[in-house]
């Protein structure tokens, strides 16, 4: 049974943003943004926040967690103007972008400087904007650690205000040791905001670690989708995936799609077979440098290429207004990373589509996915026709990318290799998030050196 403390948004009234005692910097803003009433999670959280409570806040993914901490931070900076004024700690490097993009919007009408602290970019740059004091850092906490540690002149001894987003992925990634050093070269008088789509044990442990008499607003069940998605599935042999996934985007090639992989090798070779057949295909996963990721991203938001090829590194987070359909190439084996997939499409009361792939080997999994959401999937429906014509020139695709990546491999082997043990450093966990899913040799070899 809930305890007082605890929020619930069963019956909620409808509320407007000015009913919750926003200032009107902030109105302007979310009306230029179209933000017309809050969601679910703004509603709950806003009024605690604005007392100056520490929150934990559980939400299912694209329910509009970012303004919900954004906007108190926001409303206390215009009351007291300062630089290092709060932090944010992101699981990914994308995801840091974005939150520092809707900070900056949110708070354009009070010229809020935001300041992003990553891996794969330069340190001095990033010494020299630390040392402008923007008002919001948002970083991954490798790099933030970095700069405790190593930039002269920078801390955050006068830091007010602390959010930890998405803090489940932030500790599935091994950010823990990190996170735990950053807390002791905090203030411990500070507010604190704890945001997760998933409530771990994990999380748990940290929440006692990190926030004081916290209120916490929980508006989705521990697992779940939402109601506007309608999600399918495709029963095939494991020899006819990449014909059917050829098969479906060829019928829904007027529709943005996302298909998610498993592994690199897959993200890569889907999109070169993509392409060879005359879909735009953009890949998108973490051993492509920062300014190609960004680049890949920008061109799927632009509609410049309307169809994204990614590992789960874009699962996360990304709020990618137009998606119209998800395809799971490859089922993940984790439950909550399927919701996460799914929860690219059908944002912020939208619809959209989902579609796994499920082989003779899955089954297994599309079952306990199925238990985790409540819902059973409908089969989605071919012509089996249409995909024997399509089959030849499907594997013929297929043979040309594997021997393009074939090629690259050889071309770019030694390079790689000196690349990656020169940039092997810590500020990369928030990088390699699905290189560690794909259990690829080159995690294997560093932990055969460890033992």
């Amino acid at each position: 049974m809930p305890s007082p403390e605890e929020a619930s948004t069963s019956s909620a009234p409808i509320v407007s943003f000015k009913s919750l005692g926003l200032i009107d910097p902030l109105l302007d803003a979310l009306e230029q943004l179209k933000f017309k009433t809050p969601t679910d999670i703004q509603a709950e959280a806003l009024p605690h926040a604005l007392e100056g409570r520490d929150i934990i806040g559980v939400a299912s993914t694209g329910s509009g967690k970012t303004a919900a901490f954004a906007l108190p931070i926001l409303q206390k900076l215009w009351e007291e103007p300062k630089g290092l004024f709060a932090c944010v700690l992101a699981p990914t490097r994308e995801l840091a972008y974005q939150i520092s993009q809707q900070f900056e919007a949110l708070g354009s009408a009070m010229g809020v400087r935001c300041a992003v602290i990553i891996g794969g970019t330069e340190m001095v740059s990033q010494a020299v904007a630390l040392a402008k004091k923007p008002h919001i850092i948002v970083a991954t906490p490798g790099r933030l650690v970095d700069h405790l540690e190593n930039t002269k002149g920078f801390s955050l001894r006068g830091l007010r205000y602390l959010v930890l987003d998405e803090a489940d992925r932030l500790l599935d990634m091994d950010f823990g040791p990190a996170i735990d050093k950053i807390l002791k070269l905090i203030p411990k008088e500070r507010t604190t905001y704890l945001y997760s789509a998933t409530m771990t044990t994990k999380v748990a442990k940290l929440q006692r670690a990190s926030l004081s008499n916290p209120v916490r607003v929980e508006v989705s069940a521990k697992y779940s989708t939402v109601s506007t998605l309608l999600q399918y599935y495709l029963f095939i042999p494991l020899t006819q995936k990449d014909v059917h996934l050829i098969y479906l985007v060829n019928t829904l090639v007027q529709n943005s799609i996302m298909i998610f992989t498993g592994t690199v090798q897959n993200t890569m070779r889907l999109s070169m077979m993509l392409r060879t057949l005359g879909f735009p295909a953009v890949p998108l996963h973490g051993q492509l440098s920062q300014s190609a990721r960004l680049g890949a991203l920008g061109k799927f938001k632009s509609g410049g290429r309307n169809i994204l090829v990614a590992t789960d590194v874009a699962s996360r987070g990304l709020d990618i207004p137009s998606v119209d359909i998800v395809i799971n190439f490859d089922i993940p084996t984790h439950s909550k990373d399927y919701i996460h997939r799914v929860g690219r499409t059908a944002r912020a009361g939208r619809s959209g589509k989902s579609i796994t792939l499920v082989t003779q080997y899955d089954v297994e999994l599309i079952q306990r996915i199925e238990s985790v959401i409540g819902k059973k999937m409908e089969l989605w429906p071919t012509d089996k026709e249409e995909v024997a014509l399509l089959r030849e020139r499907v594997d013929e695709a297929a043979r040309l990318a594997i021997h393009e990546l074939k090629e690259q491999n050889q071309g770019k082997g030694h390079a790689r290799k000196r690349r990656r043990d020169e940039s092997a450093g810590r500020d990369d966990r928030d990088r390699d998030d699905d290189v560690i899913q794909a259990d690829l040799p080159n995690q294997k070899r560093k932990y055969k050196g460890r033992r």
